[in-house]
């Protein structure tokens, strides 16, 4: 049975709760029903893994409270930012007669017996959770999907999963889809053209003319003398030579 054992709290104060905290134990509130709320603790360890499980939120546990049983579902839980651990929790009383929209996980069963996923089919799973309405004495933990004889391509929708008496979605205008058995995706990497070959090698450096430089760092010019400057040179020259000879 889903027992958890708890004890009245008289921590009035943030400080008061945390070292409530600090020695072991989880300060709760249980509210609902036309009693009044009762604040309680509970041990950490003794819930560490219960409340790590998926079905946390959709079950209904039997909360022993100084010897005083109560059917209650948990509502909520608060988390430290820092250690990510869980600070406080939830509970809500199950009153007969009363209904309670609920986020139920939805396992997958019979995966071994898809003919869709043993040709390498992949399941895209849509929706982890699915929203019901239900009443508090027929609260399912989980939705149960068969994928039995699910061929690729196939869509398992809300219409095909058998929910218990009275539990309905609440979303009524539509057969929603839960999960879908595709077909698998190949990646085929492209060929390398030649054209795209020739693009990637590397080109010739280009010689720039006037960048030069010689040994010692210095740029020297490549460029041919200018002849009109070897002209004008030759041309003084023969000038020279005229007026020594008068």
């Amino acid at each position: 049975m889903n027992i958890l054992k708890a004890t009245k709290r008289n921590t009035a104060t943030s400080g008061e709760r945390n070292k409530l905290r600090s020695s072991g134990f989880i300060p709760a509130v249980l509210y609902g029903g036309k009693e009044s709320n009762i604040n309680i603790s509970l041990n950490k360890l003794h819930l560490k893994d219960i409340i790590n499980s998926e079905t946390f939120m959709s079950k209904v546990f039997d909360l022993d409270i100084d010897g005083s049983s109560e059917k209650v579902l948990p509502r909520g839980i608060d988390y430290d930012p820092v250690s990510d651990e869980p600070i406080h929790l939830d509970f809500i009383r199950i009153v007969k007669g009363s209904k309670l929209i609920l986020e139920i996980p939805v396992k997958f069963i019979n995966s071994e017996k898809s003919p869709g996923l043993k040709k390498g089919g992949v399941l895209n799973v849509v929706r982890r959770k699915v929203e019901l309405k239900c009443p508090t004495e027929n609260i399912p933990t989980e939705i149960i999907v068969d994928l039995d004889n699910t061929e690729i391509n196939t869509s398992l929708k809300i219409s095909s999963v058998k929910l218990p008496e009275n539990v309905v979605p609440t979303i009524t205008d539509r057969d929603f889809v839960i999960a879908v058995v595709a077909a698998p995706t190949v990646l085929v990497e492209p060929e390398k053209t030649e054209e795209v070959a020739a693009e990637g090698e590397a080109a010739p450096e280009a010689v720039v003319e006037g960048e030069a430089k010689d040994p010692d760092g210095k740029e020297k010019s490549t460029k041919a003398p200018d002849d009109k400057a070897a002209g004008d040179k030759s041309q003084t020259a023969s000038k020279e030579k005229e007026t020594k000879k008068k």
